[in-house]
């Protein structure tokens, strides 16, 4: 991949903007560049080198190690199945992909078992069949591929667009406008990289929502994603004001209703409700679920029933 350096990062050092415009950690992008792995105007470059307006950042990742996932008999919620792909409703806590710290009890590890090897490659040997992902603490609807072609069909809609994915997630505070849009820029945070945040420079994020209902100090929203970046809705709401409940990475967790609930919280509280997309074989579908039962009861205890 080719990135060129634009004016306004004139002076930054390399590895800084590197991992914000390739969207990787900035130890990741040391490593990068102390392997070999980054050139700068075609030469070698330096940790410590500072970017210059028109330089071209030539990185070259490494092929993915060996991924030791192997399948395992998890039960799964499975919305829908067929010969091309396959939609889960995703519970709470668990990982889509093995990663270091989460080998085992993913969603992939399910999947190999279930699909016995009729999973697509195009994602690698670390992400069989996974064409999108939501985060652990993050319920609902993912779709995964069952061949090559059913991936890359898939993927081609998720870069234009074609693929309508809806939230439904609990917010602190109250909204002036029933709906609305939340066009802001997402990146590694500048200071926590395990962090995304709203930064200058970042990859553009457009998250829709409505709200549904209000609770006072707490909202019931609709939100609907043009884009895709990691975190995206956990960092929109957060940025806006409006962290999701239970989220404490992303300020979350700080309001009386979430401490005398804290049972019932364990993460965010989102859920990926319906999912719409064009199957390869040209039908529209919409796939649906309904929320968990702690979502549902939160809501329950909001409405005073």
């Amino acid at each position: 991949m080719i990135y060129t350096v634009p004016e306004d990062a004139a002076g930054e050092r390399l590895d800084a903007w590197i991992s914000g415009a390739a969207d990787i950690s900035r130890s990741r992008a040391q490593k990068l560049i102390d392997d070999g792995g980054i050139l700068r105007n075609g030469k070698p470059a330096d940790k410590k080198d500072k970017v210059a307006p028109g330089d071209e950042i030539t990185v070259t990742l490494p092929e993915p190690a060996e991924c030791n996932a192997e399948p395992e008999d998890i039960p799964l919620d499975i919305v829908y199945e067929d010969a091309d792909i396959i939609v889960i409703n995703k519970p709470k806590g668990m990982v889509v992909h093995p990663a270091p710290g989460n080998e085992h009890g993913t969603l992939v590890n399910a999947l190999l078992w279930h699909c016995r090897g009729n999973l697509s490659g195009v994602g690698g040997v670390i992400r069989p069949g996974i064409v999108h992902r939501i985060d652990k603490d993050t319920t609902g609807l993912i779709v995964a591929a069952k061949n090559d072609a059913a991936h890359i069909f898939l993927s081609e809609q998720l870069k234009s667009h074609g693929i309508s994915r809806e939230y439904h997630a609990l917010v602190t505070g109250g909204f002036s406008s029933d709906s609305g849009t939340v066009d802001l820029p997402i990146g590694r945070h500048p200071t926590d990289r395990k962090r995304m945040a709203v930064v200058d420079g970042g990859r553009d994020a457009v998250t829709h929502y409505t709200v549904l209902e209000c609770f006072g100090g707490i909202s019931y929203l609709r939100l609907l994603l043009e884009t895709g970046r990691t975190h995206q809705i956990r960092v929109h709401m957060s940025h806006t004001g409006h962290p999701l409940l239970g989220d404490t990475v992303y300020g979350g967790g700080k309001t009386r209703f979430e401490k005398i609930h804290a049972p019932l919280l364990c993460g965010q509280t989102l859920h990926a409700k319906r999912l719409t997309l064009t199957h390869p074989s040209g039908e529209r579908m919409t796939f649906e679920c309904p929320l968990p039962e702690y979502f549902e009861k939160l809501l329950s205890i909001l409405r005073g029933e």
